[in-house]
This record gives C-alpha cells, sequence and structure tokens, in this order.
C-alpha cells in the first residue's frame, strides 16, 4: 500500500507542479511527495510541516551568508553547518526539519551563483509534494487502520500467549529451564511494542483526517485503549515467569490450579485479541479472566510458598489489567478479580471462611455467665471507690442540680 501511495503521489506532485509553476524539471516537488508517505506512519502530516520549514530555514540562512560572505567551497561548509545548527535549535532533534535545511543550503549555496531564482520554485515545490503526498493517503487511498493495528499486535499476542502456555506447561513438569526459555522471549518483545505504538499514532492520524475511516474511530479507541494494558499485562507475565523459574529452582510446591491459571489467562488474552478484530462483545474475556483468577486464588488456598505466592500475585495483577484493557473501570476489574479469587478459596475450605465470617451467637448459657461476670466486675469497682448513695440520696442530689448530665454545683 505504501508503494502505491508513493508512485501515485510522485505521479500526481509532477503533474501539479508543472500545471502551477509552469514547465521545467520540478524534481523537488514529487521527491516531497514521496518523503511525505515513506516516512513512518502517523508522522506524516508533521513530515509535511517539517519539509516546508526545513526548506524556509534553508533559503534564509543560505541567501543571508551567500549574501554577506559570497560563494566558495568553505562558504558553503559554513552555510551547511550554520543552517542545520539552527534547524535543530528550532526542532530539538533530527528528522526532515534538519535534513531540508541543510540540503537546502547546499542547494542555494551552490546553484545560486549560476542561477538564479530557486528560492521561491523550491518552496513551492516542497508545499505542492507535501500537500499532495497528504492527500494520496488522507483522501484518495488512505489505509485501513484496524488492519494497520492487526498487522501490528499480532507477533505480540502470539509470543505473549504462546509463553504463557510454555510457563504453564514448566509449571507442570517442573522444568525451570523451560520457564527460562519462556521469560527470555517475553523480554524480547519491546521491538514489537514500539512498532505498536508507532502503528496507534498513525492509526489515530488516519481515523481523524481520512473520512473513508471515520466508521473505525470506536474500534480504534478499543484498541488504544487496550494497549497501554497490554504493556503493563506483558510486565507481570515476565514476573510471573521470572517468579515461576525461581519457585522451580528452589523445589517449591507447585498446585495443579497454578498451571492451570497460567493456561487460562493465556486463553483470555487470545479472546481479547479476536473481540479486538472483529469487534464482537468481550464476555468470553471477561469469563475467562474470571476462571484465571478463581483458579488462582484455589491455589493459594492449597499452602503455598513464598514465591508461588508470588506468582498468584502477578496473576491476579495481570487479569486485573486484561480486564481494564477491555474497558474496565480499575475498581470494576480488581472488585471481580478479588470476587472470582474469593471463590476460588472457598471451594477447598468452606468451613474455615464460614465461620471466620459468621457472627458470634450466644446460648442461654452464655449469656448468663456474662451477667454474672459484669456483676461481678463491678462489685469489684464499687470495693475501691467510696459507698454508693442511697436511692433517696440520689433523688435529692438530682434535684439539686447535681446529676450526671449537670455535674456538681460551683458552690461545692
Amino acid at each position: 500500500m505504501i508503494s502505491v501511495q508513493a508512485g501515485l503521489a510522485a505521479a500526481l506532485a509532477a503533474l501539479l507542479a508543472q500545471y502551477l509553476l509552469g514547465p521545467g524539471a520540478h524534481v523537488f516537488a514529487p521527491a516531497a511527495a514521496v518523503g511525505t508517505i515513506a516516512t513512518a506512519i502517523g508522522q506524516r502530516a508533521r513530515r509535511a510541516f517539517e519539509l516546508l520549514v526545513g526548506v524556509g530555514l534553508g533559503i534564509l540562512v543560505g541567501d543571508l551568508l551567500r549574501f554577506l560572505l559570497g560563494s566558495g567551497s568553505w562558504q558553503l561548509g559554513l552555510v551547511v553547518t550554520l543552517a542545520i545548527a539552527t534547524a535543530l535549535l528550532v526542532a530539538g532533534r533530527g528528522g526532515a526539519l534538519v535534513g531540508q535545511a541543510g540540503g537546502t543550503a547546499v542547494l542555494i549555496s551552490a546553484l545560486a551563483p549560476v542561477r538564479s531564482g530557486l528560492e521561491l520554485p523550491r518552496i513551492f515545490d516542497a508545499l505542492v509534494g507535501g500537500l499532495v503526498g497528504l492527500a494520496v493517503v488522507v483522501l484518495l487511498l488512505p489505509v485501513n487502520p484496524i488492519r494497520v493495528l492487526d498487522r501490528a499486535a499480532a507477533p505480540i499476542f502470539t509470543v505473549l500467549t504462546e509463553q504463557l502456555d510454555a510457563v504453564a506447561h514448566a509449571l507442570t513438569t517442573r522444568d525451570a529451564d523451560a520457564a527460562v526459555r519462556a521469560l527470555e522471549r517475553l523480554r524480547g518483545l519491546d521491538a514489537d511494542v514500539g512498532r505498536l505504538n508507532e502503528a496507534l499514532t498513525g492509526a489515530g492520524e488516519v481515523v481523524t483526517l481520512a473520512p473513508a475511516r471515520w466508521h473505525r474511530r470506536a474500534l480504534y479507541h478499543r484498541y488504544a485503549n487496550g494497549a497501554a494494558h497490554l504493556e503493563r499485562l506483558i510486565l507481570y507475565a515476565r514476573s510471573v515467569a521470572r517468579r515461576s523459574t525461581t519457585a522451580l529452582q528452589y523445589d517449591e510446591p507447585i498446585p495443579a490450579a497454578l498451571p492451570d491459571a497460567v493456561s487460562r489467562l493465556a486463553e483470555a488474552a487470545r479472546a481479547l485479541r479476536r473481540a479486538g478484530r472483529s469487534g464482537e462483545d468481550l464476555d468470553r474475556t471477561h469469563q475467562l479472566t474470571r476462571e484465571s483468577a478463581q483458579l488462582a486464588g484455589r491455589a493459594w488456598a492449597q499452602c503455598v510458598r513464598s514465591y508461588g505466592d508470588g506468582v498468584i500475585t502477578d496473576l491476579r495483577t495481570a487479569a486485573s489489567e486484561l480486564l481494564r484493557a477491555t474497558g474496565c473501570e480499575p475498581d470494576d476489574a480488581n472488585r471481580m478479580v478479588r470476587t472470582a479469587a474469593g471463590a476460588g478459596e472457598a471451594e477447598l475450605h468452606p468451613p474455615i471462611r464460614a465461620r471466620m465470617l459468621r457472627p458470634r451467637r450466644h446460648t442461654p448459657r452464655a449469656r448468663r455467665r456474662l451477667r454474672l461476670e459484669r456483676r461481678a466486675h463491678g462489685r469489684g469497682d464499687m470495693s475501691s471507690r467510696t459507698r454508693a448513695p442511697a436511692r433517696g440520696e440520689r433523688r435529692a442530689g438530682a434535684a439539686a442540680g447535681h446529676g450526671p448530665e449537670t455535674g456538681p454545683s460551683h458552690d461545692r
């Protein structure tokens, strides 16, 4: 698609430049169009703007220094140095702006003495090429943003789910080396995550500027919302693999429910990708994620040790991130995971949990014993104090204003 877009943009830019600027070799117009399209997806509008600014800076610095210093080899080197330095000060980094500033400065310094009038055609060529390149990618041949995102996300989901299954198999067979290999594969996903972020930027540009792709905005926002949580899910998957390796190396007990929980999390990630591609509902993803948390809770109730407990903690956190990737609020996702994990724990120890949560009930014998204890305690307190006033004295004191609400009088 990019090659077709670039070919069409080059032809249209050359044709339009000859029509608007007159006959001649308008080389820079198709070159600018191709440069706009061939840049990283998602940066094409910025690329076109940088082309124009870079050309303007190159012409400004080149003409000014040529007027002050004249033409020659050392003047050419000084012009390029100052043009690129100015572009770096403006842009703060390298890119199309810096390259065009340096290239235009070379063109002005080298060719202006033998051919006048290069400045204005250069600016118009950059403008025509940049606009034609944008028009091709936005109006004539816009890419399918969801297809771009799916291709960028495919290797991430493939490696993530396969290595989670590998960790589950390593826990089942107690193979620490297999868990180490899965961890290394999960650590190699950084480049794929970077490409996914670039694809998200490009898809956002398409669904914002291309009217033919506006109907894809809802699905794009679902992808964009899930991308951040997908990165965190990868981090917790790495932690699951690392702690699983350590638990196996220390020969800790591995309950049968623990590898099942890891496998169920991998199935939930696959369901999430299928839902993102087709736009279907996320009920299947939610169900599998809750099952993973429930199995993790069941494994915790089977007396795991320190590193096994860490695996379960990371599994529950990963399940929460997966639910948040589907659009759940953080509190809702955490509550769903806690509820499912608690149900898994209660499957093995319902009587203990019931007694822990059941309120205490006092039998008649217990209530009678409690009354006797309170009465004995009250007598012990009164023995260390002054004699309590009689009923008549209490009434007289209350009538005189010395009750517990008012306190003693000022006279006394």
